[in-house]
């Protein structure tokens, strides 16, 4: 019996989530990620890829090579939000799924079993034109007799397609690609293969086993030697709870005291507490990651005897595991994560009697940048107006915010400056502009 394994991946998620929710910007390159000089894209339009730019890339290499490209932050809230109706689509068709990411899934239907590819194609047709209607997103298709083979089928899909490899066609689809297309092949296995003068998936496929072996190593050279001749039955596996949540932040200007530190810490703490609550569980152990501006990086961690969701005890730890790490130049990054987590949330059964704290270590002082004057709004807020609804900011400063008022129904819309403290603009939560 045939096996068909889907891999669909909505298109330019996050560029596309703002083109869908802000109508001024479709058809417009797009880049969504940090906005500062250290800023790293999250995600690119198909605009501005055209232009060179893409996802992992620095925000400023990205704008210079499409200086006309709108630059947004992410709105985490709006993803979350396409990415549950996404997955709530296709699960209603396929109830198994491996999600890989908030945008991007394996899906074997039951539907398909035993199905012919004119059969298989006519699916994916359907469950993208439902994607479509529930998620105003487009999303590309790949379906193969494997997860490997249907992943690079999603890919040739792009954009807004959708492309079948049929049973037996996998040899076909696989031969002529370089040897880093296979999944697991990283920049080290590629090195060493190409030394052996292997540097196609076909040169990879007709070596012995036990040639590929010896370079790779027993358990990764049998898998890749397997995907590379076109045989993928690994199953589906259901993503589990995440082992952590965290939250860090690179900051545009290194930080350089103490108050700033325990401040940033203090934010980050309490995002990744709320990702806590969202789970119903709470955590053991509190880690904490800090870089600086020469690039070192240290870690410290605390386990506590008892799970908790106590926002104070939690970043009471942090900021102390902080203050530890603390290096000798200025602060490039920060992050905070809790882990150990659990469903039961146990009270201690002593209480410990409260002790005044020990005085932070000495920490000289380093050079302090000046301050940057703090803005109300800036670009990319969502806002929300008594009279003209919802919108969002396309420019802020010198006391003023320009506010585009649109959604992802409304069509383009009207831009109307104010007074940055006006009292008729207030924050908005971004799924509102989904309309």
């Amino acid at each position: 019996m045939p096996r068909w394994v889907l891999h669909l991946d909505l298109d330019s998620f996050f560029a596309s989530a703002e083109q869908l929710t802000r109508p001024t910007l479709r058809g417009r390159p797009v880049l969504v990620g940090g906005l500062g000089p250290r800023g790293i894209v999250a995600g690119a339009s198909g605009e501005a890829k055209e232009c060179g730019a893409r996802s992992a890339m620095p925000m400023g290499q990205a704008r210079r090579l499409c200086p006309h490209a709108v630059a947004l932050p992410p709105r985490t809230a709006l993803y979350r939000v396409l990415s549950e109706r996404f997955f709530g689509v296709v699960r209603a068709w396929a109830p198994v799924l491996e999600q890989i990411a908030y945008d991007e899934t394996f899906a074997e239907p039951e539907a398909l079993a035993d199905a012919g590819a004119d059969d298989v194609r006519a699916f994916a047709e359907r469950l993208r034109a439902e994607v479509r209607a529930v998620t105003g997103l487009a999303v590309s298709v790949g379906a193969g007799s494997g997860k490997q083979v249907a992943k690079i089928g999603s890919g040739l899909a792009k954009p807004d397609g959708v492309h079948v490899v049929a049973q037996g066609g996998e040899r076909a689809l696989l031969d002529p690609l370089p040897v880093r297309a296979l999944w697991g092949i990283g920049p080290v296995a590629e090195t060493t293969l190409h030394r052996s003068g292997v540097d196609t998936v076909a040169k990879l496929a007709a070596l012995d086993l036990a040639d590929v072996t010896s370079l790779l190593g027993t358990a990764v050279g049998t898998g890749l030697h397997r995907l590379a001749r076109g045989i993928d039955d690994r199953p589906l596996v259901e993503r589990g709870e995440a082992k952590q949540v965290s939250a860090e932040t690179t900051f545009d200007a290194d930080l350089s005291d103490l108050g700033a530190v325990r401040t940033a810490v203090a934010e980050l703490a309490e995002g990744a507490h709320r990702r806590l609550l969202a789970s119903h569980r709470a955590a053991r152990t509190v880690s904490v990651k800090i870089r600086s501006s020469s690039f070192g990086t240290t870690s410290r961690a605390e386990t506590h005897a008892v799970a908790t969701t106590d926002l104070a005890t939690l970043t009471d730890t942090a900021q102390r595991l902080a203050v530890a790490a603390l290096p000798d130049a200025g602060v490039r990054l920060v992050g905070v994560s809790f882990s150990g987590l659990t469903t039961a949330v146990q009270e201690a059964l002593f209480p410990e009697t409260p002790t005044t704290p020990a005085p932070a270590p000495e920490v000289a002082p380093l050079p302090e940048p000046e301050p940057e004057p703090r803005r109300e709004w800036r670009t990319g807020d969502d806002v929300a107006h008594p009279e003209h609804g919802h919108g969002w900011v396309q420019g802020a400063g010198h006391g003023r915010v320009t506010v585009r008022f649109e959604t992802a129904s409304s069509g383009p819309g009207r831009a109307i400056t104010y007074a940055a403290d006006d009292p008729a603009l207030t924050r908005a939560d971004p799924a509102e502009s989904l309309g």
